[in-house]
């Protein structure tokens, strides 16, 4: 039976909705424009419909995200942060006055000495500026000038997976909503035929971690906000295709009658899970047409796939993942997900990370500057780094092609662009060993209330009461990062 307080509930919000936008025509148009699922309500109060509606709290600089993640965590000693002092102090102990007893992973703890290791990787100044990036990443340096490079990033999570999950969920232990799943719920979708969240997955050489699907859930929110997994290859969503000898019109007729049966459960128990599973197959229904042609890279131009690299016509590859994201996002996908596996050098860090960073640097520019010639980048937020830093000193053999570096969680670097965030900009700085930060240190929860600012949404604000507590994306702190901002 339907809760007869809510019906209520719901009646009056409706009155006082039709009251404040007085009666007419044209009153019923503004309504139907500004909440489409107004008038059916389907089960939800006016404060739910105007949250999935994608109303911001305020004018948002950027309309989409596209999160191109770097599993495993790339060293800032070879790619954005120079460190010229680690290699005239190559060998030597790292004074104890800088590490101060700081924690170390299991895999360093027992070593007795921690000589430094400068960079085998040489530095170029790029752009205006003059901003130092290693020669791993040519590509990134010519669009140093588009970029925001975030020097003083940091951590409290020193292991991979709780350190992914918290880049990824705000929390180092899974069953939160996923960011992507936070800017569904308050920021809706764009487009009815295309899920507002997409993940794709790609992997390079390298050790790589494990992805797993707590990383894109919607957590406690509603099913309908998590990640969509697509992936390269003829069948981009399982299960999506009708199987031998089911048609269009039977997939249409079974789809009526399942909706109707689960409308008949949902008028007995009520439960909002049954309305998320009745939108999820329609949703699928609808993207049996809209996938395969947001898929598709086959019309895209002889120089559009230059500019993306050798791999973008390698299904499942980073460069093809970074042209399908810039598809995604010509189609108004709210949350455009990238991971990219093999980032972990603990050794042999030269030749793997330079194979990660041939295989990432020159799609990561090509996607910058093919949103930029779209007019696309201006409100499209595009952000670059993994989870957490390396150390400035040597796990294994102290040699240059053999030599690797520990997990560091208390200083790395990421880059953004795009969607509001000022170009040209190095933001933060660590000491002269590249150990600890010196100036405008920016934890992940300012990162998250940041990314939330520039799509116009205050992350105080959009919360989710569940069991007893109203919890949010930045738990109970995080700081808008206003100095990269535009």
């Amino acid at each position: 039976m339907a809760n007869p307080l809510l019906e209520s509930q719901l009646n009056i919000n409706r009155r006082t909705f039709f009251s404040r936008l007085s009666v007419g025509i044209g009153s019923l148009a503004l309504g139907s424009l500004m909440v489409p699922n107004l008038m059916s309500c389907k089960g939800k109060g006016l404060e739910e419909e105007l949250i999935s509606a994608g109303l911001p709290h305020f004018a948002p600089k950027a309309k989409r995200v596209i999160y191109l993640f770097q599993s495993g965590a790339p060293s800032q000693l070879e790619s954005f942060d120079y460190k010229p002092l680690l290699r005239k102090m190559h060998g030597e102990d790292l004074p104890e006055s800088v590490r101060m007893g700081q924690r170390l992973t299991t895999m360093t703890s027992g070593q007795s000495e921690f000589p430094l290791v400068g960079s085998a990787v040489d530095f170029k100044q790029y752009g205006q500026n003059g901003t130092w990036i290693s020669d791993f990443f040519p590509f990134t340096g010519q669009i140093s000038d588009e970029i925001c490079i975030v020097r003083s990033m940091f951590t409290e999570a020193i292991n991979h997976d709780p350190a992914i999950t918290f880049f990824q969920t705000g929390h180092q232990q899974g069953g939160r909503p996923s960011m992507g799943a936070w800017m569904s719920y308050g920021l809706g979708s764009e487009n009815e035929n295309l899920p507002a969240f997409v993940v794709l997955t790609s992997r390079g050489g390298g050790n790589a971690q494990g992805l797993y699907a707590h990383l894109w859930s919607a957590g406690f929110l509603d099913s309908a906000h998590q990640g969509v997994l697509m992936r390269g290859g003829k069948d981009p969503v399982l299960y999506l295709n009708d199987p031998a000898g089911f048609e269009g019109a039977d997939r249409r007729r079974f789809l009526d009658h399942l909706a109707r049966l689960n409308q008949e459960t949902y008028e007995e128990f009520g439960d909002p899970e049954i309305v998320s599973r009745i939108r999820q197959y329609e949703m699928a229904y609808r993207m049996q047409t809209s996938v395969p042609e947001v898929m598709d890279i086959g019309n895209e131009p002889e120089h559009i796939l230059r500019m993306y690299g050798p791999d973008v016509l390698t299904p499942g590859s980073f460069a093809a993942n970074c042209l399908l994201a810039r598809k995604l996002a010509e189609k108004d996908v709210r949350f455009i997900q990238l991971y990219h596996q093999g980032w972990d050098q603990h050794g042999n860090l030269v030749p793997e990370m330079g194979m990660q960073a041939k295989q990432t640097d020159q799609p990561s520019a090509a996607l910058v500057l093919d949103l930029k010639q779209r007019g696309l980048l201006d409100d499209t937020l595009v952000i670059w780094g993994g989870e957490f830093g390396r150390t400035n000193y040597c796990q294994g053999p102290l040699d240059e092609q053999v030599y690797g570096r520990d997990h560091h969680p208390r200083a790395f670097s990421i880059w953004m662009a795009g969607g509001g965030i000022q170009p040209g900009l190095v933001w933060g700085e660590t000491d002269e060993f590249g150990y600890n930060i010196v100036k405008d240190p920016v934890h992940i929860h300012d990162f998250h209330a940041t990314v939330m600012h520039l799509m116009g949404m205050d992350h105080t604000k959009l919360t989710f009461k569940h069991q007893g507590r109203r919890y949010r994306l930045t738990d109970v702190a995080g700081e808008v990062v206003k100095g990269i901002i535009a």
